[in-house]
């Protein structure tokens, strides 16, 4: 992004760079506690839940490149270093050790509240100022928000299928 560029959007730019950076970090440790779980799953709607934490993997994926290339746009350099990660995170990591589909669920549920926090307060950082970057923000808690709601239909199911039993 050019000088002028940078000079009207109207906020800190090492700032937003710092914060787009945390939620760099985010999306690569989402990423990565999504498609493990996917791989360690057990037990009752496995394949269902499999399913989700996969497709849901590709999507933090998908995230933490937007957010990498709007970092490089606004010439700053995404995270280089994995350790740096967990000292940037604002959500951290709760690797998922209990394969139990149930609290995979679980411990994803309360992550994606966690981003959905993050976004809404990045959303709220670049309203009116970064049309661009809030875009990207926009679309990416919108997918958090659908992961959200996803997650939540599948604890739903797991209740009423133990219900049924």
């Amino acid at each position: 992004m050019g000088k002028r560029g940078i000079e009207i959007l109207g906020l800190d730019v090492n700032e937003l760079l710092t914060e787009l950076n945390k939620a760099f970090a985010d999306e690569w440790l989402a990423h990565y506690m999504y498609w493990l779980g996917a791989k360690v799953a057990m037990g009752p709607m496995k394949g269902e839940v499999i399913t989700e934490l996969t497709e849901h993997a590709a999507d933090e994926l998908r995230h933490a490149e937007m957010l990498a290339d709007r970092i490089v746009e606004l010439g700053g350099i995404p995270v280089v270093e994995p350790k740096l990660w967990y000292e940037m995170t604002n959500c951290g990591y709760d690797a998922p050790s209990d394969p139990f589909v149930r609290k995979l669920v679980e411990q994803n549920i309360e992550a994606e509240r966690c981003a959905i926090d993050v976004y809404d307060k990045l959303v709220k950082m670049v309203e009116g100022k970064d049309r661009k970057t809030f875009n990207i923000l926009q679309e990416i808690l919108e997918d958090e928000i659908e992961h959200e709601d996803d997650l939540e239909a599948l604890i739903e199911d797991m209740d009423l299928l133990k219900k049924n039993q």
